[in-house]
């Protein structure tokens, strides 16, 4: 190995030893974290993992994007391994979740309060988006194929010319009101988790957790047109 394939190496291994510590901080700390504290945790000195990380921001920038990927492949793997395409919606519900729960700290940051001072750079724009775009690839593949037969009631006035200017990101003849859906399908998606990860349904709903959030993700699914 080269020495400048072997420093490559070091450096890789060091971000991601000093991630892993930072993602300790956020789970006892929420998002204030420190780079002093996160060093001193590292025994390393403060000024040895701004080599690194130049500030604050830069490594919330990089546990962000790292979150928005790990739950964006893991609904892009589920959403794989279905061909039916309501089975698709919910099983891209159902991955999410699953994630949330597993990493809960994670999704705090990513769909939960904004970090005070902190201003989110164009590099997570696109892993944000992945989540979105496996629920509106289902949708789509849902207009292709004919299977979406009913749609929700079509968006009028100012925030129904929003809705256009936005499908025609996804490409001509993609109508406004499905998009609508989608959007509404992915904000009650996150509600629904973030509900149940910050305590909102208990002693409501303790039992079946998985099955209620499964009918909610049925319901955004016929509402879209998968029914």
């Amino acid at each position: 190995m080269s020495a400048a394939n072997l420093r490559a190496r070091v450096r890789a291994e060091m971000t991601e030893e000093i991630k892993q510590v930072a993602g300790r901080h956020l789970a006892t700390d929420g998002a204030n974290l420190s780079l002093r504290a996160v060093a001193r945790d590292l025994g390393m000195a403060s000024s040895a993992v701004y080599r690194y990380f130049a500030s604050r921001d830069d490594l919330l920038t990089a546990m962000i994007i790292d979150a928005y990927d790990a739950v964006g492949e893991a609904a892009e793997v589920a959403a794989a391994a279905q061909d039916d395409l309501v089975e698709r919606w919910v099983a891209i519900g159902h991955a999410v979740r699953d994630w949330a729960l597993a990493n809960p700290h994670q999704w705090a940051l990513i769909y939960g309060s904004p970090v005070p001072g902190y201003q989110a750079p164009q590099d997570t724009i696109v892993p944000a988006t992945r989540v979105i775009f496996a629920l509106a690839g289902t949708l789509r593949a849902g207009i292709e194929s004919g299977r979406i037969t009913s749609v929700p009631p079509q968006p009028e006035g100012r925030f129904g010319e929003e809705l256009a200017r936005v499908a025609e990101q996804f490409g001509v003849g993609v109508p406004a009101h499905l998009v609508g859906a989608g959007m509404s399908g992915f904000i009650h998606l996150c509600g629904a988790i973030s509900a149940e990860l910050f305590g909102q349904l208990n002693n409501s709903v303790d039992e079946d957790r998985r099955g209620f959030f499964e009918w909610q993700m049925r319901a955004t699914g016929a509402f879209a047109g998968l029914g």
